[in-house]
């Protein structure tokens, strides 16, 4: 059996252990510390905005932080997008609040705009008012976040920006996770840049970048013996995996040119085949990072589906992935509101993310182009 091709796995720039043994040398073996705070100032410089980074343990815990430093209580509503992974909208449910799912639009798959103020109206005229919106960047492709954010700022709702799948992609210039009231950026394992479990939380102050440590430091109220005056977590970011962080952030831009450059290589590849439709920018308002490479394949003209593509690529230890699975539909959340149609349910019937990581190969996709040519070809002929 040939190696396994992934289809986003870590990928280390070379610097990586100068700062972790920088952290062993010192002893700064703890949730705080010199590559903490250095790795915060780097994401600062690199988002370009007058932001305050707070470096947390997941993605997830910086939505949920988001959350309660939004107020959102028991009871409390959330707009969330529906065409997400389920860490979008799990916090809501941490919080004992109820998620509001909104369908997505078809050219960036992202929070559909009309949907959205169709559903806080609804929410108003019922009695709830939502407390906070959730918009995510789907793969990398920015949402359109100049509607959006009119809409929440029309009604005075807290937004907030999930770009865990989109460091470096941008709207009309500026950098996602910087849009929101508050930003959520991801350093998974399979993320663009890693840091092998972790986040960050993107504030617009430096009280609620505090706010936000505290609260990830089992808050801790000032006095000499251990004191609470309310709930706190464990949620801050090791100074061991901070120091991963700073030697990705070396990289960062170099692994969002190699993402762009496999999004071309796909682009090339299924040019001219009908039936199947890449995800990409639609248009130059749009500068995505492409975590992931997509596609759209029309089973009718096609003659195959997403779903014969990926069993064919397994059975090469290939792997690729269906689209989020819309959480609408998620048997967790089958009570909760909808407002829209079909958009995030066909595009998860017609989807497939493809293998798109900075370390894939020359022989990878090689590998990649003989097993897909091979396999439309024997399907059209």
């Amino acid at each position: 059996m040939k190696n396994k091709i992934w289809l986003s796995s870590p990928h280390m720039g070379g610097e990586e252990l100068k700062y972790i043994q920088e952290a062993f040398d010192t002893n700064w073996v703890a949730p705080l510390g010199p590559n903490v705070t250095n790795f915060e100032d780097d994401l600062k410089k690199y988002l370009n905005r007058d932001s305050n980074i707070a470096a947390l343990s997941s993605g997830t815990a910086a939505l949920h932080i988001a959350l309660i430093l939004s107020g959102v209580k028991r009871e409390d509503e959330v707009i969330c997008q529906s065409m997400t992974f389920s860490a979008s909208a799990n916090p809501i449910a941490y919080q004992g609040a109820t998620p509001i799912f909104v369908d997505s639009e078809q050219d960036t798959w992202n929070m559909c705009p009309k949907y959205l103020e169709k559903a806080i109206l609804d929410r108003i005229s019922k009695g709830k008012k939502p407390k906070a919106i959730i918009v995510v960047h789907l793969y990398g492709m920015p949402a359109k976040m100049d509607v959006i954010t009119e809409i929440a700022q029309k009604y005075g709702i807290i937004l907030i920006e999930d770009a865990a799948e989109a460091l470096g992609s941008k709207y009309k210039g500026q950098k996602c996770g910087t849009f929101g009231d508050f930003g959520i950026l991801s350093f998974n394992g399979n993320k663009i840049i890693t840091t092998s479990g972790g986040g960050a939380l993107v504030c617009k102050t430096k009280e609620m970048k505090e706010k936000a440590i505290f609260l990830a430091t089992q808050a801790r109220d000032e006095a000499p013996h251990y004191q609470h005056s309310q709930i706190g977590y464990n949620y801050r970011m090791s100074n061991v995996l901070a120091g991963i962080g700073r030697g990705q952030m070396e990289v960062l831009d170099l692994h969002i040119e190699l993402r762009r450059q496999m999004h071309q290589f796909y682009k090339e590849l299924f040019n001219g085949i009908k039936g199947i439709k890449i995800f990409e920018e639609p248009n130059k308002d749009f500068f995505s990072n492409h975590w992931l490479s997509c596609v759209l394949i029309d089973k009718e003209v096609a003659g195959f589906s997403s779903e014969d593509l990926r069993l064919v690529l397994l059975n090469n230890n290939i792997e690729s992935r269906p689209l989020w699975k819309p959480m609408h539909l998620q048997p967790v959340f089958k009570e909760v509101p909808y407002y829209g149609e079909k958009v995030a349910e066909e595009l998860f019937n017609r989807g497939l993310c493809l293998p798109s990581g900075s370390n894939l190969t020359t022989q990878d996709r090689n590998r990649i182009e003989s097993v897909i040519q091979d396999f439309i070809s024997s399907r059209t002929n």
